[in-house]
């Protein structure tokens, strides 16, 4: 039997993932539509102007990795001295002036604030 097409899953993960999640902004855009109950259109354009892009650039995977890495808000593999975890969480909520409850739960329960 036969493997089927060897890129029928990544085509179905991008799909569902719309905008690329971490890939590029796609996961920005979505965070934004839940904590602020924006429309799509709205939420594209409120991450676009707080990283100083078009809307277009929010779905542009290798525009999006180098600014993921220069703003220090992860990236989708792990690339030495460029925040993870928390960490990118912190500086997301940080750029996007929202407040993310994990990041929250971590500074009440370490004291540190950024």
């Amino acid at each position: 039997m036969g493997t089927g097409d060897p890129a029928g899953m990544h085509m179905a993960h991008l799909l569902a993932s719309s905008m690329g999640g971490i890939r590029a902004a796609g996961d920005l855009v979505a965070r934004m539509q839940l904590s602020k109950k924006m429309r799509i259109d709205e939420a594209k354009k409120y991450v676009a102007d707080k990283l100083h892009v078009t809307p277009l650039d929010l779905s542009d995977p290798h525009t999006m990795r180098l600014l993921r890495e220069e703003l220090d808000i992860g990236t989708i593999t792990g690339v030495p001295g460029v925040a993870k975890g928390i960490a990118a969480k912190a500086r997301i909520a940080q750029l996007l002036d929202i407040e993310i409850n994990c990041v929250e739960q971590f500074k009440k329960k370490t004291g540190l604030h950024w």
